[in-house]
């Protein structure tokens, strides 16, 4: 059994999380979030990107049949449609009011 770090996490590790975080903070991006951060978001949707998935019904269907990785890859908190779609209209809602 592979006992090693998941590529995805060191792929992730590039992130700087201070400017990302600062940059959360700035914009109150987790403001009223319960379980499904930014980060959380952020992640999915670099998955998705890395992947070559074709819409946020593909990338949830990929993450959830990773279910039991997803704590390794970083992302924290339930993968579901309605919580990627929800923040994604937040995050378009915001970038319209920038």
């Amino acid at each position: 059994m592979h006992s090693g770090r998941l590529i995805f996490s060191q792929l992730m590790d590039y992130l700087p999380r201070r400017a990302f975080d600062h940059c959360v903070n700035k914009y109150s991006g987790n403001y009223r979030v319960r379980h499904f951060t930014c980060r959380s978001q952020f992640f999915c949707m670099a998955f998705g990107q890395l992947t070559y998935r074709n819409g946020l019904r593909d990338i949830v269907a990929c993450l959830n049949a990773h279910h039991n990785k997803l704590y390794h890859m970083g992302i924290q908190g339930g993968v579901s449609l309605n919580n990627l779609g929800s923040s994604e209209i937040c995050v378009h809602s915001l970038s319209v009011q920038v």
